[in-house]
Formats: C-alpha cells, sequence, structure tokens
C-alpha cells in the first residue's frame, strides 16, 4: 500500500522557519519525482516545488517561494523535505507530498496533508 505521511506543521509567526517532513512507503521512492503542492480554503491546489527522482540534483520552485523554500530528499529514509523559511501569512496553508513522473505538477500519489500557519 502507497503511503505519503506529512508532519512538521504548525502555527509560526511571520519571519519564522518550519521544516516540513513528508514519509513515505510502499513504492519505488528513490525512482520517483516528488512534489510539494499547498491549498487553503478557496483556492485550488498550488504547485510548489518538485525534486527529481534518485539524486534529487534538479529542483524547481513556484515563484512566490523562490529564495525562502528549499526541497531535498533522503532516499536511504525514504523522507521528502521542505525547509522553509522567512515565510509569510500567504504561506499559510495545508501541505501536501506527492509523487509522480517528471519535473512538474502532475501526481500519481498524495499525502493528507499538514497545515502551515503564519500569523503573529
Amino acid at each position: 500500500e502507497v503511503q505519503l505521511v506529512e508532519s512538521g506543521g504548525v502555527l509560526v509567526q511571520p519571519g519564522g522557519s518550519l521544516r516540513l517532513s513528508c514519509a513515505a512507503s510502499g513504492f519505488g521512492f528513490r525512482d520517483w519525482a516528488m512534489k510539494w503542492l499547498r491549498q487553503t480554503p478557496g483556492k485550488g491546489l498550488e504547485w510548489v516545488s518538485v525534486i527529481s527522482a534518485i539524486s534529487g540534483e534538479l529542483t524547481l520552485y513556484t515563484d512566490s517561494v523562490k529564495g525562502r523554500f528549499t526541497i531535498s530528499r533522503d532516499n536511504a529514509k525514504n523522507t521528502l523535505y521542505l525547509q522553509m523559511n522567512s515565510l509569510k501569512p500567504d504561506d499559510t496553508a495545508m501541505y501536501y507530498c506527492a509523487a509522480g513522473p517528471g519535473m512538474n505538477n502532475v501526481y500519481s500519489f498524495r499525502g493528507q496533508g499538514t497545515q502551515v500557519t503564519v500569523s503573529s
């Protein structure tokens, strides 16, 4: 059974930092590009970042998080990460990790999400 379990979402003040984790199981994690997506009430699902399969040497980010967020992966631990710095209220959302083919927003599997709230 494929499982993606996100963790690390909390309430944080503007300007703060947070690291999200996603534990994967039930599929060949290292062979899949991994993505972070987010969603706020009333908005559609927004692609945040993607990291390439195997080496993870290629990464892409949506413009609004460039320079502030860093995606990474540890294939030995089957875990995906999202380091989030200089957080803004607009970053408030449910964050999902997903696995899918290619460096894009297409996914085959998605987790249940972890809530990030940026507020003073």
